[in-house]
């Protein structure tokens, strides 16, 4: 009986020859990461563990991105602490507060590869399943002990297979498609699981699209998203990476929990209502809904086509003067390549306000807050009650395109409605 992609990764990493679903593994870390707001609690349970030094600086990576740059003082002694460590340490690896999100500069500097084992002390880490990794996020007792001992205890998932085929609809997004999929599946109905993205539709996606599906599996409690690497993984990682690796593909045989078969054409823009993700419509169900704030960014969708994608609606239009329009790209590197193709531009004449690369309105931190009784719409990945801002506040989740339409009506658009 064969193996799924995570069977497959799990045994390489703990040195057997095949795993099974629910066996339990001490596998070995390829890459651990910790972002600004775990670091210091992951340091901590490491010296409270008695280890003074993390098992391969080579392999730990920093990210400050979260509150980046400092809002406030306790948000400037967790930076300076953290840069301190980094230094006493001599890691090689930590990107300070120009660099941008966790998510988005992890591979684009190279530090995943297909066939590794990635563990970050954020929820989010399950995005790196987009480059055929096995990729989870881990709470900051756990990353303590992968500090010291560069190994970590696992459950072998069960995989749900979530085969996705037909071409998308014009304004129809990988965002759309996973929403769509959270919806179907529910807030806990893949609880520690693994999602394996199949399918023409994922075939044509570009690895961006593939980072915001696999982003988006936590939502659904899934353990990992994970799709095959193929030749637009490598292309992506082609000078980012020192180009040795071993790509892990499913047998034809392997044994799954679910199959979930998703018609891509059939699908229009969808949008997560206030205050679950699996609380999904289609977006003529709340076309119409008054808004106060468009946030386009996030480890979600804050790369260039997300940018791209906003810019697009937005030429020859202006934000609407009841709405605020905030964009935060993923990185430097997203960044740069904006202003480059003059995305930045159109976008700061259509009236939106750019921020530095960071987690930015996300996760309710220091810029984009909303006031109680607002209503917000988001690119991000969660709409918690209290997660942008007042709890009082409502937020929806959406794709890029949908989130610009809505800023320059005023309420949430199908974009192909446009005038």
């Amino acid at each position: 009986m064969g193996m799924t992609i995570s069977e497959k990764i799990l045994a390489r990493a703990s040195g057997q020859e095949r795993t099974r679903a629910g066996e339990i593994v001490k596998a070995r870390v390829d890459v651990a990461m910790m972002p600004d707001l775990t670091t210091i609690l992951s340091i901590n349970a490491m010296r409270e563990m008695s280890f003074r030094k993390v098992w391969d600086r080579d392999r730990v990576v920093i990210m400050l991105d979260h509150v980046a740059p400092a809002s406030t003082i306790l948000a400037a002694t967790v930076h300076r602490d953290i840069r301190e460590f980094a230094r006493d340490q001599g890691l090689k690896h930590i990107y300070d507060v120009d660099s941008g999100v966790c998510h988005q500069v992890l591979p684009e500097k190279g530090h995943v590869k297909p066939g590794y084992l990635v563990v970050g002390a954020d929820s989010h880490t399950c995005t790196h399943g987009a480059f055929g990794a096995f990729a989870t996020g881990v709470g900051s007792t756990d990353m303590g002990a992968i500090l010291g001992t560069g190994k970590t205890w696992l459950r072998v998932p069960e995989t749900i297979s979530v085969d996705v085929d037909g071409k998308l609809q014009e304004y129809v997004a990988p965002k759309d498609v996973i929403l769509y999929v959270a919806g179907r599946i529910g807030a806990d109905g893949a609880t520690y699981k693994a999602l394996e993205f199949s399918g023409n539709t994922i075939s044509a996606m570009s690895v961006s699209g593939r980072m915001t599906l696999c982003n988006m599996v936590i939502e659904m409690g899934g353990k990992t998203g994970i799709v095959e690497p193929d030749e637009k993984t490598f292309e992506f990682l082609k000078g980012r990476t020192d180009g040795v690796f071993e790509p892990i593909y499913a047998d034809k045989d392997a044994t799954y929990n679910g199959v979930l078969r998703v018609n891509a054409e059939a699908l229009e823009p969808q949008v997560a209502c206030p205050h679950k993700v699996d609380n999904v419509k289609p977006i003529s169900e709340v076309s119409g809904t008054r808004i106060n704030q468009a946030f386009i960014g996030s480890c979600t969708n804050g790369r260039l086509e997300d940018l791209q994608a906003a810019a697009s609606i937005l030429r020859g239009r202006h934000v609407h003067r009841n709405v605020r329009l905030l964009v935060v790209p993923a990185s430097k590197e997203v960044y740069i390549k904006a202003l480059d193709a003059g995305i930045i531009r159109g976008l700061l004449e259509a009236g939106a306000v750019v921020s530095n690369p960071s987690c930015g309105a996300c996760f309710g931190g220091h810029i984009g807050l909303l006031a109680p009784g607002e209503v917000g719409i988001t690119t991000s990945n969660r709409n918690f009650k209290g997660r942008q801002g007042s709890p009082e506040a409502k937020v929806y989740l959406a794709s890029p395109a949908v989130a610009a339409a809505s800023a320059v009506i005023g309420a949430i658009t199908d974009p192909r409605d446009l005038p």
